[in-house]
């Protein structure tokens, strides 16, 4: 699986493309909608519907770079993006059976409108998840979790066998294939507790904060079961 491959064919399918794992290699165009998977296959867990490849990429066993198009996805200015490994050929699709070990913390990518994202990420140095004891020569898979904030998910996947740093099968990288785009930003996600486990404080947060905050607001009624709502002025029970 060469990277300029991808490339090619990510310039050629801009105006459908979700994910595009351009390094070091993807499983395989699944940038497909038709009868079979009519909202596309990238939604299928755990590598888009693509099933493992026979034509592994090799990649340095104290670990490489990772780039990708993150997608032209209209309608969201940001996404979440995960890189997570499995090891082996023993899962339901000839890949790995696991695929929970995160290589990096996710983080957010930032477009610059809510149009599709025009540009290209790439991490030049994405160590093995740690406290796994890997060999030269062993089988895994690297899959990218694009995460819109809808919380639909794209899975993109490239197949891998772990060779020396230095293995002159290795492909090269330098400014043509791992770079990042002047129009992508970047953002660290970081959580603040607003309810620690056993307490009985009201959480804070949008959404399940306000059903919260509502009920204690009115707690003569949230005894009952019902959902006690405000409306100009008077309570109803929902």
């Amino acid at each position: 699986m060469l990277p300029s491959v991808f490339v090619t064919l990510a310039a050629a399918t801009l105006a459908s493309a979700h994910t595009i794992i351009t390094y070091p290699g993807w499983r395989g165009d699944n940038l497909i909608t038709n009868e079979t998977f009519p909202y596309g296959m990238q939604w299928m867990y755990p590598c888009g519907g693509m099933g493992v490849t026979t034509n592994r990429t090799y990649w340095p066993i104290n670990g490489g770079a990772i780039a990708l198009q993150p997608g032209w996805f209209q309608g969201h200015a940001t996404a979440f993006l995960y890189m997570n490994m499995g090891f082996g050929t023993g899962g339901p699709d000839g890949g790995p059976i696991n695929m929970s070990f995160p290589m990096v913390a996710p983080f957010q990518i930032l477009g610059p409108s809510k149009n599709p994202y025009p540009g290209t990420v790439c991490l030049p140095q994405v160590s093995p998840p740690p406290n796994i004891t890997i060999n030269v020569g062993d089988n895994a898979t690297i899959q990218v979790v694009e995460l819109a904030v809808h919380g639909a998910s794209l899975f993109s996947c490239v197949d891998i066998t772990f060779v020396e740093p230095h293995d002159e099968r290795l492909a090269r990288v330098n400014e043509t294939n791992c770079f990042n785009s002047t129009d992508i930003g970047f953002a660290d996600l970081y959580t603040i507790t607003t309810k620690a486990i056993g307490s009985t404080a009201n959480a804070t947060t949008s959404g399940a904060g306000a059903i919260a905050d509502l009920r204690s607001s009115s707690s003569w009624a949230s005894w009952l079961g019902y959902v006690p709502i405000l409306v100009g002025g008077v309570w109803y029970l929902l």
